[in-house]
């Protein structure tokens, strides 16, 4: 913990950097996992606990030994988080970086790992099963990706994600498609446009200019941005508005960035790898994988019109 308060103290000076944008507040965030195994490398919103006073949402983990946790399942609440492990069955992922619910296809999901394999998961109970998996296309040289979002529209569905980037010289890219899913469940893209994307902030040489994507309901492309020196940090990371996407009837898929991103919000000493909008509210749920510090959750009101 000493570690920590001394990794905020010298990263809080950086905020002087960034004039008007809200700071997070590190005491609002709750830890749900305890070293480097049990990070929350993303989310996936899964519906309301039977009280309506709470959410579950899937968190994948970024393990890549066979027999290591790939998925469990976020119970999060006013005053309280739990964790609890979910069976993964099928071919084991190495590096699971993001996961998103599939619109209109109830308890399935897609979930991204780092070299860009798309594994279409279906999960009932404390169970998941890997129905089939898939590429992503037009993989680039040196890509890693730790992003994935879906945007369902008028019953067409397109896929975001993004080759995260590193430092000043290789921005993220960001990639976009049209998505259907063959009558045996394998994902299937259509052609991908790609735009260069460079963080406000964090900046410098360990930056990854998106470490997540989330789409508000309105078609806002929400980004987190993180900074990363080595397994015990320091870290630093930041939400952004990066620009919109659009669906047309015709499954079109068109994504404009916004020249100057607004920065949302800062995080100083979090590595933030997860933003979720929560359908019904504005507010994001955040995740980070701090290494070997473990990982935290809390949530900002981001997902606004």
């Amino acid at each position: 913990m000493l570690q920590r308060v001394v990794r905020l103290t010298a990263a809080a000076a950086l905020l002087t950097m960034l004039a008007g944008a809200p700071a997070g507040a590190a005491g609002e965030w709750r830890k749900v996992g305890d070293d480097a195994r049990s990070g929350v490398s993303g989310l996936a919103y899964e519906g309301r606990t039977a009280d309506g006073a709470g959410v579950h949402a899937l968190v994948v983990h970024d393990n890549k030994r066979s027999g290591q946790q790939r998925l469990s399942r976020l119970t999060h609440r006013a005053g309280s988080d739990g964790v609890a492990p979910i069976t993964w069955n099928g071919p084991e992922p190495v590096d699971l970086e993001a996961i998103e619910a599939i619109p209109g296809m109830p308890e399935e999901y897609l979930a991204l790992a780092s070299r860009g394999i798309v594994y279409h998961v279906k999960v009932t109970g404390s169970a998941a099963e890997v129905l089939d998996y898939s590429p992503l296309p037009g993989i680039g040289e040196g890509d890693d990706f730790e992003s994935f979002a879906l945007v369902a529209r008028d019953g067409k569905l397109a896929a975001l994600w993004a080759d995260r980037g590193a430092g000043a010289d290789r921005p993220a890219t960001l990639y976009a498609a049209p998505l259907t899913f063959a009558p045996w469940g394998q994902p299937q893209f259509g052609a991908p446009t790609r735009r260069a994307y460079l963080a406000a902030y964090p900046t410098g040489e360990g930056t990854r200019h998106i470490s997540d994507i989330s789409v508000t309901d309105s078609g806002r492309i929400l980004v987190s941005s993180a900074s990363d020196a080595g397994d015990d940090g320091p870290f630093d990371s930041a939400v952004s508005d990066a620009g919109r996407v659009t669906v047309s009837d015709a499954g079109r898929v068109r994504v404009t960035l916004a020249a100057h991103p607004a920065v949302l919000g800062t995080f100083p000493g979090y590595k933030i790898e997860a933003v979720e909008c929560l359908p019904g509210t504005s507010d994001a749920l955040l995740g980070t994988d701090d290494e070997n510090l473990g990982g935290y959750v809390r949530a900002m009101p981001f997902c606004g019109a």
